[in-house]
């Protein structure tokens, strides 16, 4: 997918499933999903609250997933 086709793609299904993090674990967050989805399947927001980022995901299970491997 084109860069402009990720964007658009991400459109239809953002917010999704929604995970927050320690702002600490943005690097491990960023790598999991690089490792195990496609750039299309996830998105993440910063800053979404003191020390917090945001990840979204279009499935509930990669979702689910993440937040069991980042607590």
């Amino acid at each position: 997918m084109t860069p402009i086709e990720i964007h658009e793609y991400k459109l239809k299904w953002l917010p999704g499933y929604t995970v927050a993090i320690h702002s600490d674990n943005t690097d491990k967050g960023k790598t999991w999903c690089r490792r195990n989805l496609s750039r299309h399947e996830w998105s993440m927001t910063s800053w979404t609250n003191v020390y917090e980022h945001t990840f979204c995901f279009e499935k509930e299970k990669d979702a689910t997933a993440f937040a069991s491997i980042m607590v």
